[in-house]
């Protein structure tokens, strides 16, 4: 038998539980496939510049890639980190001496101070003073002796005499009179520089990858755009953040040239790649009207690609977001078996109606995408963000044809497999579309239980894995349908094993009372519970509660309806898994049917009902279920000295006691009935026991004689 004291273990047990998951960060929410299905088939999503350009570029054997700390020439730490990179290698004496000869202003000084310091040291200082001065022909000479010494005796400065060679003959060649060569052995310098870097030379400043955007500065001059782009690309793909910026800058000035010049530029590979990465991107958009220059881009792209093989999925992507899909298709007959082909030829079935050769268009393109493929973060127009893999993307398309035709574990399967970019949409499917046994037969199959999160992790709001959040699912849904001995093992954690093994124990010793009052005392608890942690162990994933936010947010929903991606079968799979009441909070309406049930097993006239009433009263479902407790409160219930502050101050109901109004009331109620004929009563009684009296003397007599 529950006592007062029952409230008392449950709040200890409360506090006792770990914490739940960390609430959603709003108002900034992931994209749903499955809200807009013609949309999410139609739309190619916008390219990521940073992937696109590393396509462009080839990777040097032996060059390696910068480290962590980018140098800059024009960063404001550069002197310090070259300082310190001087040092390296020289005795305390000959770092004093470097330290010195750097403040000097005259190179022929550097070199008759520095007579103690190794050549290689003493030349390059010489130079380097000389370049700082702006005497870039003197600096040119003392670089050239560097690199004239044995390889031996210029271990660590050939690297650094090449580069800073490079730049001088650079500067050489704007100054007046100088010769038309001066570029290309510049170019030849930078060269040199990545060769002795792959050679072992010493390269502390990355002068090695650095070279790569000096010579694509070179060939920018000489006006050879191609090969500054595939300089730059393989800048870029070295882990330079240089050469992408280059990229992006070279783009700005691209557009901005006039249209025949641009024409004539387009003719080349990696101009046209660049701009087609660029385009597909949609580098420097925002929502809103296309810029003029990506107009003009576009234009004459599509005029000067005309036939071109090279690079074709790409132009059919651009000319796909374009609309001009007849364009689109006649690249991609020769796009070859590439994802993003495949991924095309789907949508432009989906656009002519043929959805079964969409479908195989989709796994082909699903197949050939790497996992690890990711073209970043994107923003749609509705401002929900999307981190764009496109193997999840491809698969999470497919899924929708999937639902369309009925294939509901494949389209459930293949949401899923995006982890956490659709959870939302494959949440849907479990919650709304699948039946439970479906589902169950899912999870034991294919989804293990991850290890619990640490209750560190849970303080440091880690995420969930996304396997923890499909069992608890799966729970909170086992409880709401009913399998109260089966869900609780599909909860990630204790606490809310504790919770979902509490509610279970209380709504199946209310279905297995006898006795009023027990089932009475089983359905309030079991009231309590949902709407105490409902959201925890009851809530829907998503619509009406929104568990995945806490029940802090909510989306935006349309009713789902018949239609060209949508069966009827769908429609009524998910009206019948709806909430009941199919209300935000369902649970606190699930807790106040439960409280009325108890109700219904109570003397009106005890404190039990009364105070059952008055609890479910405050549990916020909505206004009028409030009212109608409290109608029912004052049509059948007891008066009680805390009414007046009825569903706030409420008492725990003594079910105890409870007990003894189930004979008082029928011996009250019989009082009640027979209080008018009391007197009649009363002479009756006397008559019948003085007749039965003389009954009895009669009888004995007659024995007697």
């Amino acid at each position: 038998m529950f006592t007062r004291n029952w409230t008392r273990h449950l709040l200890c047990l409360s506090l006792s539980l770990p914490l739940g998951s960390a609430l959603a960060c709003g108002p900034d929410f992931p994209m749903r496939l499955l809200d807009n299905r013609s949309q999410s088939l139609a739309e190619l999503p916008e390219g990521n510049f940073n992937f696109e350009v590393k396509r462009l570029g080839q990777a040097i054997t032996g060059l390696k890639n910068v480290s962590a700390t980018v140098y800059s020439m024009d960063g404001p730490d550069y002197t310090e980190q070259r300082s310190q990179a001087e040092q390296t290698g020289l005795t305390a004496e000959q770092q004093a001496l470097v330290k010195q000869l750097r403040g000097l202003t005259n190179a022929n000084q550097v070199e008759a101070q520095g007579s103690n310091l190794p050549a290689e040291i003493r030349f390059y200082l010489a130079g380097a003073v000389a370049f700082a001065t702006d005497d870039h022909g003197l600096a040119a000479e003392y670089f050239q002796k560097v690199l004239v010494l044995p390889a031996d005796q210029r271990a660590l400065r050939s690297t650094w005499a090449a580069y800073s060679l490079g730049r001088a003959l650079f500067a050489m060649s704007s100054e007046a009179g100088a010769g038309p060569d001066l570029l290309a052995q510049s170019a030849k310098a930078f060269e040199q520089t990545r060769q002795l870097s792959i050679d072992g030379f010493s390269d502390p400043l990355e002068l090695g990858v650095a070279s790569l955007g000096e010579e694509a500065r070179v060939a920018r001059t000489l006006g050879d755009w191609n090969h500054a782009i595939e300089l730059y690309a393989t800048q870029n793909l070295h882990g330079s953040p240089v050469g992408y910026t280059s990229l992006k800058l070279l783009m700005t000035d691209l557009a901005a040239m006039p249209d025949d010049q641009l024409a004539e530029l387009l003719k080349g590979k990696p101009v046209q790649q660049l701009v087609t990465a660029s385009l597909i991107s949609r580098l420097g958009w925002s929502f809103g009207d296309q810029p003029l220059n990506e107009q003009k881009l576009i234009k004459l792209l599509q005029s000067s690609t005309r036939g071109s093989l090279d690079n074709a999925d790409r132009l059919a992507a651009m000319n796909y977001q374009q609309g001009d899909y007849a364009s689109a298709k006649a690249f991609l007959e020769h796009a070859g078996d590439g994802g993003l082909a495949w991924w095309l030829r789907a949508k432009l079935a989906v656009r002519e109606g043929d959805k079964n050769t969409a479908a195989a268009a989709y796994a082909k393109a699903a197949q050939a995408f790497p996992q690890n493929e990711s073209w970043g973060e994107r923003r749609t127009p509705d401002w929900d963000f999307e981190s764009v893999q496109p193997k999840c993307r491809v698969e999470g398309e497919s899924a929708i044809l999937a639902l369309q035709r009925g294939d509901y574990l494949q389209a459930f399967d293949q949401l899923y497999r995006s982890k956490g970019i659709y959870w939302f949409d494959a949440a849907t499917v479990a919650e709304r579309v699948l039946t439970l046994d479906e589902l169950k037969h899912y999870v034991d199959t294919q989804v293990p239980a991850p290890p619990a999160l640490t209750q560190q992790e849970r303080d440091n709001y880690v995420p969930l894995p996304v396997a923890a959040s499909l069992r608890n699912l799966l729970g909170r849904r086992l409880l709401r349908e009913g399998h109260y001995e089966e869900a609780t093992d599909y909860f990630d954690n204790d606490g809310l094993r504790n919770k979902a093994r509490l509610y279970g124990q209380q709504r199946l010793a209310a279905d297995s009372a006898w006795w009023p009052t027990r089932r009475a005392a089983a359905l309030f608890n079991a009231a309590w519970t949902a709407r105490e942690w409902g959201m925890d162990i009851l809530g829907y994933e998503l619509a009406p509660d929104y568990a995945t936010f806490g029940g802090n947010y909510s989306l935006e929903n349309t009713e789902l309806k018949v239609g060209p991606l949508v069966a009827e079968d769908e429609v009524k799979r998910q009206q019948a898994s709806a909430a009941q009441p199919d209300q935000r909070y369902h649970y606190r309406f699930v807790a106040t049917a439960l409280a009325s049930r108890a109700a219904d097993n109570l003397p009106h006239t005890s404190q039990a009902f009364a105070a059952v009433l008055c609890e479910a009263s405050g549990w916020n479902s909505n206004l009028e279920e409030q009212s109608a407790l409290y109608q029912r409160y004052i049509k059948e219930g007891p008066y009680v000295e805390w009414a007046a502050d009825f569903g706030h101050q409420c008492p725990y109901p003594d079910f105890q006691n409870a007990n003894k109004r189930y004979v008082t009331q029928v011996t009250d109620a019989a009082r009640s009935t027979l209080r008018p004929y009391k007197i009649a009563l009363q002479i009756g009684s006397v008559l019948a026991v003085t007749a039965a009296t003389l009954l009895v003397i009669v009888r004995r007599r007659r024995k007697a004689q």
